[in-house]
């Protein structure tokens, strides 16, 4: 065997050890997420069926002004609860949503009423303590009310980021896509066909190499869709997101900032919600809108996309609260290359553009679990009784990656704080194994 050929089987040894140690650590909460995520996928059509008398009511003739609506919920909402933004009618068969939030508790970032909230840019999210009260709009008839983490969709979505926990869990998640991440790219190096090798599964494999060849297989031809669905669910996550929303913001790719200090000049009688609806109607595309009232005489009236399945009809409005003048127009032409990107890349992960969308998710979920499953098929076949079963190392093997390789590995460790940690638990993990692997040879020379 000459160098190059020795250089290769000892990269090789390295990167089977790692994959190895990645799906050991990720296998158990990628399985969970997994199963989880498909069950989120499938959330339009259970809601449809579980929300169809709140969401949709049979069209009239004519709809009444939307204050009529939005009074008619003040009136079904618990005492002393403020109003949180309004949903009007997109479709003719729409029901008005009117979110209200608790007295005195936490407002969500794009809500209007009271506190700093005025200044923030409309993000969409709601206090886990609200509610939202279904009116129709042709009646003005209450169709009742649900509270926002009662829904099935918000909490299909905490079930699958956190397990139903509070914050302080969603670091499992993260640490399984960190390493999810290291699994997807060690098996690409290993399944990456050299010579006259193929990297489509052979006719007639069978056993433990026809598991093997399928495994790689099926995880490389959904790569893409992997580090679209991995790259999308570490943008919101605790440590990770928050190194990417930093190197976003270092290299320019911020969200536009929306002007602070606007306000508005008084004169004449207040909009009332129907003229803002007509306001932002007049502005925005043509799609749902979410409007969130002025918080004070001279704050202004707010305006953003309530749909997230059309992302490039994405904007934001701030427009004078007696006049109706626009104050503050962005729209997609007006995101950054990164903004655009998560703006596809999250929906996209969540399933919300349709059918293929959530085909696809449905397919990918079954071959990660696939997966999964025949990685440790192959495990159990190839482990020796009474042995780890952990993928033999060459001598070397720590010393031969490229430069590049390293560098990759400083880049996702600096990237996913996780891994950085994990990844030095196990580098002592595997000095001790390796010390007890020569004190037994030792012996055994003995």
């Amino acid at each position: 065997m000459d160098d190059h050929t020795f250089l290769i089987a000892r990269r090789k040894s390295l990167y089977w050890r790692i994959h190895f140690w990645a799906a050991l650590i990720a296998s158990p909460f990628a399985l969970v997420a997994t199963l989880t995520g498909i069950l989120y996928v499938f959330t339009p059509q259970i809601e449809a069926r579980l929300y169809q008398h709140l969401d949709h009511v049979a069209p009239q003739a004519s709809m009444l002004p939307l204050d009529t609506a939005v009074a008619a919920a003040e009136r079904a909402a618990p005492r002393g609860w403020t109003v949180q933004h309004v949903v009007p009618p997109f479709q003719q068969d729409d029901a008005v949503q009117v979110a209200f939030a608790p007295p005195g508790g936490a407002q969500d970032e794009h809500a209007g009423h009271g506190g700093h909230a005025a200044s923030v840019k409309p993000k969409f999210g709601l206090p886990a303590q609200a509610i939202i009260v279904y009116v129709n709009p042709y009646d003005a008839r209450v169709l009742g009310s649900l509270a926002s983490s009662e829904r099935f969709g918000n909490w299909a979505k905490k079930l699958h980021s956190r397990l139903l926990q509070n914050d302080g869990w969603r670091w499992m998640i993260e640490l399984a896509a960190s390493w999810l991440m290291v699994m997807l790219v060690t098996g690409v190096v290993l399944w990456w066909p050299r010579g006259a090798q193929s990297g489509l599964p052979k006719r007639g494999a069978r056993g433990r190499n026809g598991w093997r060849q399928w495994h790689a297989f099926l995880g490389v031809a959904l790569g893409i869709v992997s580090v679209v669905i991995l790259t999308t669910g570490l943008t919101w996550s605790q440590q990770a997101g928050g190194r990417i929303r930093a190197l976003r913001d270092v290299s320019g790719q911020a969200p536009p900032p929306v002007p602070r200090g606007l306000h508005s000049a008084e004169a004449g009688a207040p909009l009332d919600w129907q003229d803002a609806w007509q306001v932002a109607r007049s502005h925005a595309p043509a799609i749902a809108v979410q409007l969130t009232a002025p918080a004070s005489q001279d704050d202004v009236w707010r305006a953003t996309m309530a749909d997230r399945s059309q992302p490039t009809l994405r904007f934001d409005l701030q427009f004078d609260a007696y006049s109706g003048k626009p104050l503050y127009y962005a729209g997609w032409e007006a995101q950054t290359a990164f903004g655009k990107a998560t703006a596809i890349g999250i929906p996209f992960h969540r399933g919300e553009f349709g059918w293929w969308n959530q085909a696809l998710l449905l397919l990918f979920g079954a071959s990660v679990l696939f997966s999964l499953v025949s990685g440790w098929v192959m495990f159990f076949k190839r482990r020796l009784p009474g042995s780890l079963g952990l993928p033999k190392l060459l001598p070397g093997a720590w010393t031969s990656p490229s430069m590049l390789a390293w560098l990759a590995a400083v880049v996702m460790c600096a990237l996913m704080p996780l891994l950085l940690v994990s990844g030095g638990m196990l580098l002592l993990l595997e000095l001790v194994l390796a010390k007890c692997g020569a004190r037994i040879g030792r012996v055994r020379l003995r």
